[in-house]
């Protein structure tokens, strides 16, 4: 199962509106055939495994990141009826999916067909896989990360509003492939009138995944941008990256819309600099505890990167 959720993360963003979901075809403890979620949506992973493994899919045993579709489309048949026609002898599922048109439908369907399934096979780390998709799907709303380039002492750049470069060559292009896993990147309007970001990706072989550019504004964006009035606002997207300046990243943490925080920590120190947060509404010192959880930390160069995830009820 850690290797289909694996093969679901390559869908990623370009799957969007659809789940990126991985699957891995195995019989006689030998994997026959893998698939994942292709750009657009469609072909499904298990539709992709299946075309690979063709008559070796009979008897084999189903690793699929996320219950198998059960509702029509008139893009292509449900995966569940896939599986079944295609003669699987087990399908493991890691999470059931909580799409209301098939919320639990597929495993029954399955099952039916007689079909043995195992159900809850590393979920969490499923759900982690998608979380974009996962979070438009519960919460209605996008899923938020929120990147922050500081020095020790908390400042994103200098008095002057100098800030090239912070960090070094290797936290840059672990933030380039940040924005390559997200659908759209934003920044405020200081951000923009100051540095004029591209907001592309430059690492080789991914130029084409370069996201969305939102601009945090009450007014117009430039060509080529899209305005949004306030975090509330963005509704087309299932994953955005929040990458200058501290308006912006202020903005998102007051309104509670950050549910993952990436801090790349250069040595050194400017002092006097611009600070990387303003007011975010915290008028209790105790309530800033117990809302953020050490997900991840790792060295990058001389830089440290480290992950945070909102802790949030449910």
């Amino acid at each position: 199962m850690a290797v289909a959720i694996a093969l679901a993360r390559r869908g990623r963003p370009a799957s969007a509106p659809n789940p990126n979901v991985g699957c891995l075809l195995v019989k006689d403890d030998r994997v026959v055939a893998r698939g994942w979620t292709q750009p657009g949506g469609r072909p499904h992973a298990e539709a992709m495994a299946l075309a690979a493994a063709g008559d070796a899919s009979r008897g084999a045993t189903a690793y699929v990141s996320l219950e198998p579709c059960a509702h029509a489309s008139p893009r292509g048949p449900a995966c569940t009826d896939s599986l079944i026609e295609a003669g699987v002898a087990r399908v493991v599922i890691a999470a059931q999916d909580p799409d209301p048109r098939t919320d639990g439908a597929g495993i029954l369907r399955l099952q039916a067909a007689g079909i043995e399934v195992v159900v809850h096979v590393l979920p969490a780390e499923a759900r982690a896989a998608m979380v974009p998709w996962w979070t438009r799907q519960t919460l209605g709303r996008p899923f938020v990360t929120l990147k922050l380039a500081t020095s020790l002492d908390g400042c994103i750049a200098m008095a002057d509003g100098s800030s090239r470069w912070i960090t070094g060559d290797r936290a840059r292009a672990h933030g380039h492939l940040e924005r390559a896993m997200h659908q759209a990147i934003l920044v405020g309007r200081g951000t923009l009138d100051a540095d004029a970001p591209k907001l592309d990706v430059r690492l080789l072989g991914l130029e084409d995944r370069s996201p969305k550019k939102l601009l945090l504004t009450s007014g117009a964006a430039p060509d080529g941008w899209t305005a949004v009035a306030s975090p509330q606002a963005i509704d087309d997207v299932d994953s955005v990256l929040v990458e200058g300046g501290a308006g912006a990243a202020s903005a998102f943490l007051a309104a509670d819309r950050v549910d993952r925080l990436l801090l790349y920590r250069a040595p050194v120190l400017i002092g006097g600099g611009r600070p990387a947060l303003g007011d975010i509404g915290l008028t209790d010192l105790a309530a800033a505890h117990g809302r953020w959880r050490l997900a991840d930390t790792r060295r990058l160069g001389s830089d440290r990167l480290d992950v945070y995830e909102r802790v949030r009820e449910g």
